[in-house]
């Protein structure tokens, strides 16, 4: 019989042999050199957070919005290509990607202006409508026009909510944009396969977003948010940042929705 020794050697021969011969997609790297990305909403908040973080991984950053900026008005777009787009106008986003050409990654965060969904029981469905053409058929017609023009390892993420699981009085077309948002997601990561489709789900982040309310009232809700939040912090654009460059470059995980809440729905509401 071999001694003991002989055996765990050649165990270990075998084993380091199988390691080094494992293919190189088994390694993953936030390094987006040579891609370019297109953020579609990308000129501001949790857009601009992704935006930024695409670039800072090496990437050519396209940001695409309704009107483009000159430099004079937004020196801090000076390092992207922009391109006018607007999502409720699916000849707009065709347009758009046709200029754009070949991309390897698109992040779609615009959506319609707050407020303007309506509420259920109003005199009409126009905010409804509105919210829903704006958000989930925006999406939808952005995936549609990007993915013909999609390289190979291409991917696509959107951005919904913390509402699409936890519904809130008096934002029923949100919640519903967003749980359809996310379902689309799901169905295209089948449907466009080989291509990644993921959902990014933030919750709250702090940006320009919440400028509406009085100072008192936004610095009382992070004071909230600091205080129950088990990240003990408000969000900041770069975390949705951090997520959106991990699904474009690990290339494993697709069909999911990624929450970026610092734990917001295993606590009370704080709005």
């Amino acid at each position: 019989m071999a001694p003991a020794f002989n055996l765990i050697t050649e165990k270990e021969r075998i084993m380091t042999s199988a390691s080094n011969q494992q293919p190189a997609t088994l390694s993953t790297s936030s390094n987006l050199s040579g891609k370019k990305v297109v953020v579609v909403g990308g000129k501001t908040g949790i857009g601009l957070g992704v935006a930024r973080a695409a670039q800072a991984a090496g990437a050519t950053v396209v940001v695409a919005s309704r009107r483009i900026s000159s430099l004079a008005e937004r020196p801090d777009l000076a390092d992207f290509q922009q391109v006018g787009l607007d999502m409720r106008d699916e000849a707009s986003v065709r347009a758009a990607f046709d200029v754009i050409g070949p991309l390897d990654h698109l992040v779609v965060t615009a959506a319609p202006d707050l407020g303007t969904w309506g509420a259920f029981m109003d005199a009409d469905m126009n905010g409804a409508r509105s919210y829903l053409e704006g958000k989930f058929l925006g999406s939808w017609a952005c995936a549609r026009h990007a993915a013909p023009h999609l390289e190979a390892g291409g991917t696509i993420t959107f951005l919904t909510g913390g509402m699409a699981v936890r519904p809130k009085l008096g934002f029923t077309a949100v919640t519903s944009a967003f749980a359809a948002v996310e379902a689309l997601s799901g169905s295209l990561a089948i449907e466009l396969a080989p291509t990644r489709v993921n959902t990014i789900r933030p919750g709250f982040i702090d940006t320009d977003m919440w400028s509406f309310l009085p100072a008192e009232h936004r610095d009382g809700l992070r004071r909230k948010v600091e205080e129950t939040f088990p990240a003990r912090r408000a969000g900041k654009p770069e975390d949705v940042g951090h997520a959106a460059v991990f699904l474009m470059t690990n290339p494993y995980v697709t069909g999911t929705v990624i929450e970026v809440s610092g734990g917001e729905n295993l606590v009370a509401s704080v709005s």
